[in-house]
């Protein structure tokens, strides 16, 4: 018998690794966080280190997936609306005016959604929620020691950061996210998490409890009207989910219809409202510019309301029409709406893709939610609850950490309620 050979040992060596439950748990670690600090690493590495480690994950979880794809379910786990979605944004590149910059965005869009994929495949959804938890708890506590560093001991901006060092005052706050409404969004899913930690007792109760005082101070502290608002609505959310989880099965179906009416009702009267309701949560200089900027974006979609400009990600100024929407002269980098940005870009194609998308999302893991025994399951509708209704203000659910949080629970609730999974092998 002939011994292997040295290459043949450093091969078995990393196959074993790349299958390794301990190399899975921190290449997952690993993803997340880098999906959630994207802004730091752009801002200290540039595009090219961010690029650099992307690509590396990607190439480690592909090879991970190949070791592993014996022992995995792939039925049911991708939804056909995301296909969809995802495939309307690559073919974009052929009718663009900006090619180029299509075939990069497109490519930074599915290596975040493959990362979403590998998450979502290779690790359960406790498994998921602890790996948040774990980069969450990083996040939001250097967050705070900077915003101690730069408001309190040195009393200086920390701008290559976008830290204005506001503490001092009781905020707002902007962290490792560049705002106070990024850093709001992020606290607020790091919320949710550590409150289904804290009900699924996955952590020990002083870290559960420490944890959920960290995530509500650092809602508190941003000061952001936008946070306030989703905070709201994740909160009724979580409030009907209890009351429907204690329903018989036959009641919950007639009231989970009433809840359905309820709600397209409240979204009626909120837009009628939405003046006295921006005025409420003083909001109004944050609106307005809002407002300009969405016309701006409404009066240059209409040229390619059908098929879009091309998708683009975040906005490149130096091309049109983004070089033309500027509104107050002010720096952005999206529409500010996730909805709109779809359908500057994708049009009305892409944008019924995306809603499509996103409601078959919401409406499986909310079935899930309100039907499954385990608290687990409340994690993704909740989460999913967050980033859509910040969607209407914020473009976050279409690029790094959004993009990356949506495809995780979108996978996670097909994974359970896919017709294609009642398929006989």
């Amino acid at each position: 018998m002939i011994p292997p050979s040295p290459r043949q040992h450093i091969l078995q060596a990393v196959t074993v690794l790349l299958g390794s439950a301990r190399f899975g748990r921190a290449i997952s670690i690993a993803i997340v966080g880098t999906a959630y600090l994207a802004f730091v690493v752009k801002n200290t590495m540039g595009w090219a280190g961010l690029i650099g480690i992307v690509s590396a994950l990607v190439l480690l979880s592909a090879a991970s997936l190949a070791v592993r794809r014996h022992e995995l379910e792939w039925r049911g786990l991708l939804p056909i609306s995301l296909l969809i979605f995802i495939g309307w944004s690559a073919i974009s590149v052929f009718w663009t005016d900006y090619q180029w910059a299509a075939l990069s965005s497109v490519m930074y869009q599915w290596a975040f959604a493959f990362l979403g994929v590998y998450v979502a495949l290779t690790r359960d959804l406790i498994q998921i929620v602890r790996a948040f938890g774990d980069v969450f708890r990083v996040i939001l506590v250097t967050s705070l020691v900077l915003e101690v560093m730069s408001g309190l001991l040195l009393d200086v901006p920390f701008r290559f950061l976008s830290i204005a060092g506001n503490l001092a005052s009781a905020g707002p706050i902007q962290g490792l996210l560049g705002s106070r409404n990024q850093l709001g969004l992020v606290a607020l899913i790091a919320l949710v998490t550590f409150f289904v930690e804290w009900r699924t007792r996955s952590v020990e109760q002083p870290l559960a409890t420490a944890s959920l005082i960290l995530g509500a101070g650092t809602v508190l502290l941003t000061r952001s009207p936008v946070t306030f608002g989703a905070f709201a609505i994740v909160a009724v959310a979580a409030v009907a989910l209890y009351a429907l989880r204690r329903l018989e099965a036959a009641s919950r179906r007639v009231w989970q219809v009433v809840l359905v009416v309820s709600v397209t009702l409240g979204a009626f009267l909120l837009y009628t409202g939405r003046g006295r309701l921006v005025a409420l949560v003083n909001a109004r200089s944050e609106f307005e510019f809002r407002y300009d900027l969405w016309q701006d974006v409404l009066a240059a979609s209409p040229d390619n309301s059908l098929e879009g400009f091309g998708w683009i990600g975040y906005w490149r100024t130096t091309l049109p029409p983004y070089i033309g929407i500027d509104p107050f002269g002010a720096s952005h980098s999206s529409a500010l709406n996730a909805y709109l940005d779809v359908w500057l870009q994708l049009g009305l194609v892409g944008l019924a893709a995306f809603i499509a998308f996103a409601g078959l999302a919401l409406g499986r893991s909310w079935v899930l939610a309100s039907n499954k025994r385990s608290v687990i399951y409340l994690w993704p509708a909740l989460v999913l609850v967050v980033v859509l209704s910040v969607s209407v203000v914020e473009s976050s659910a279409l690029v790094e950490f959004g993009w990356f949080t949506l495809v995780i629970c979108a996978l996670k609730a097909s994974q359970n309620l896919s017709w294609r999974a009642r398929l006989p092998d």
